[in-house]
């Protein structure tokens, strides 16, 4: 019994050695096991046994959390070493081994208590040992590393799977759109050579078209005057019915006033015969040629009457109706009509029908329908750019004035010119037509205006007072006044009736560049080379209103039918449009190249030409 308890005080000191020592920094207590606690053997050696597993258990426990503590902490392991009978004893019980460590225990306390060995001749665990637990931990995290690798790569390589999946189906459909385009490709080139077979058919209808355009409007042409022949016809062959002989003017459509050949009963053909023996006229002083080639003093006998007052005529108080005015709103650019090859630097309108004439740098005059442009007639003649044109009043016939010096007259039937009138020793800038038809009004870089009388086809009257270059010319619709605008910053008025100057406007600054009535005749509007539109009083004989649209130089002007608009030609590219009712000046920018003319065409649209060639169509928009 003796041995026994020597035995368990032997074990109770050793386990007092086994507690943790105080190098190991956590915040965990451990329970230490004191010498003074009652630790009793009994008898028989089941009680022993029970004695050390409970030991055995605690010593578990306490490795357990010293290792917990070890691999929690931020040391290396090499600062915690571990004894060698802990490292034994821990093995044992991993493997499950009590027997064995219950053996070893004895014999191991035994010989320690004996002093045949010392824990410090047992030593400490070596590293590596430990560093193979530290490594083992670590392959066990690895292994798991490596499972979610494995399951990342597994998504990777599906997700893959799928991209080449969609890569193939895409491919599929490039090609399947590749051989889509290349199959369009060789359907456009078969239908361009289709088409190609088609061309001449088509130039050959377009032209068919074209002169069944033109055939048409002079078929028109024809008819017309053929119903004022036939009317005049009828009536004479009345009037021969009845007995005696009365002589019936032709119909005439337009206010034309052109002498044509009528009958002529007895009593006019002596009082024809007797004016040519006693009727003699002043001298129209025209120039060295034309006295040349007329006798001084003697008016030709196919002489127009010029008009003597306009007031009381019909076609003036039409002229004088005020037509519907426009709504709110303002113009549109709704096409572009390519007419010319060169610029354009005239536009007409035809009296009674939709067609435009126009004349360009290229030396043409062209008629075309509006508002399709379709080319109708085309005439060639002149050896320099035009600078005017205009239609007769019947629409028969235009004329047209041109930087050769000369004016000439063109029959639409005939579909060339029929009379050439020179007399300027410079370019001629613009041209226009009575409104009775028989005379032709001409201004020139020379400083002169010219009046020519269709019927006897020669000058009646030369207009000079102008310092400079007469830039434009128009007459006072159903009067004897003409108006010029002049590079001498002036405006006259003159009587055609005596080729003597009635009036001049003084207030342009800069060359006067355009000048023209509006349909009533009360107000006229100028423009000059810096931007500058005046607005005078014809009654009055006063300017009205001045409005500064420049720096750029204005070429032309233009008044609404109703009075209510004036349009400007702008070198800068646009067209300028006064509102008189309320002062306000809107902007239309078209293709952008220098405006050379501008008009208004019927109620809603406007024209301007430029240095292009092109026609632009403004329509008024609400």
């Amino acid at each position: 019994m003796a041995e026994e308890e020597e035995a368990v005080s032997e074990a109770a000191f050793s386990l007092q050695n086994i507690t943790i020592t105080d190098e190991i920094k956590d915040d965990y207590h451990y329970e230490e096991v004191s010498a003074d606690d009652d630790i009793s053997l009994h008898e028989d050696d089941e009680d022993l046994s029970k004695a050390l597993q409970t030991v055995q258990e605690q010593t578990k426990d306490a490795q357990v959390l010293a290792l917990q503590s070890v691999l929690t902490s931020g040391k290396s392991v090499a600062e915690i070493p571990q004894a060698m009978d802990d490292f034994f004893c821990n093995f044992l019980v991993r493997l499950g081994m009590s027997r064995t460590l219950d053996c070893f225990q004895t014999e191991w306390y035994e010989l320690i208590e004996r002093g045949l060995i010392t824990v410090e001749d047992a030593g400490l665990v070596p590293d590596v040992y430990t560093r193979n637990q530290q490594l083992e931990t670590e392959n066990l995290s690895l292994k798991k590393d490596l499972e979610a690798y494995k399951q990342s790569v597994t998504k990777t390589e599906e997700a893959l799977q799928k991209m080449q999946r969609e890569r193939d189906f895409h491919r599929m459909h490039h090609n399947r759109v590749v051989q889509e385009k290349n199959r369009l490709i060789s359907d456009m080139k078969r239908l361009k050579a289709h088409y190609a077979s088609y061309e001449p058919v088509l130039k050959q209808l377009s032209e068919k078209y074209q002169n069944s355009l033109t055939q048409k409007m002079l078929t028109s042409l024809e008819r017309d005057k053929a119903m004022g022949q036939v009317t005049g016809l009828q009536a004479a062959l009345e009037s021969l019915e009845s007995g005696y002989t009365k002589q019936i003017p032709e119909t005439k459509v337009g206010h034309d006033c052109t002498r044509k050949k009528r009958f002529e009963g007895p009593t006019q053909k002596a009082l024809r015969e007797a004016r040519q023996q006693k009727f003699l006229v002043a001298s129209s002083s025209c120039d060295a040629d034309e006295d040349a080639e007329k006798k001084m003093g003697r008016r030709d006998l196919k002489d127009s009457e010029f008009p003597v007052d306009a007031e009381g005529a019909p076609d003036l108080e039409q002229a004088k109706e005020h037509p519907q005015p426009l709504k709110p709103g303002q113009y549109q650019l709704s096409s572009i009509l390519k007419v010319h090859d060169f610029a354009v630097g005239c536009l007409a309108l035809h009296p009674r029908k939709k067609i435009v004439l126009s004349g360009g740098d290229d030396r043409l005059w062209k008629t075309w329908g509006f508002p399709d442009g379709n080319i109708l007639l085309t005439g060639e003649g002149h050896t320099d750019y035009l600078s005017g044109c205009c239609f007769r009043p019947s629409g028969t016939q235009l004329v047209t004035s041109s930087g050769d010096t000369t004016v000439r007259l063109w029959d639409l039937s005939r579909r060339g010119c029929i009379l050439t009138l020179r007399g300027h020793c410079r370019a001629v800038r613009a041209c226009c037509w009575h409104s009775c038809g028989d005379f032709v009004a001409s201004a020139s870089a020379d400083g002169t205006s010219k009046i020519w009388d269709v019927n006897s086809e020669r000058c009646r009257y030369t207009l000079r007072g102008h310092e400079d270059s007469v830039n434009s010319i128009e007459f006072l619709p159903f009067s004897s006044t003409v108006l010029t605008s002049s590079a001498d910053k002036t405006l006259s008025l003159w009587d055609v009736r005596t080729g003597l100057r009635v009036y001049t406007f003084q207030g342009h600054v800069h060359p006067c560049n355009h000048a023209t009535f509006n349909k009533k005749g009360d107000t006229i509007a100028s423009c000059d080379s810096s931007g500058v539109m005046k607005l005078w009083d014809m009654r009055k004989l006063l300017p009205i209103l001045s409005i500064d649209a420049g720096p750029h130089p204005a070429n032309q002007v233009s008044f609404h039918r109703s009075g209510g608009l004036v349009a400007l030609a702008s070198s800068e590219g646009s067209v300028k449009v006064l509102c008189l009712a309320v002062g306000q000046l809107s902007i239309l920018r078209g293709p952008g190249v220098e405006v050379r003319c501008v008009r208004f065409h019927s109620q809603e649209h406007l024209l301007s030409a430029g240095a292009d060639g092109r026609v632009c169509v403004w329509t008024w928009a609400q």
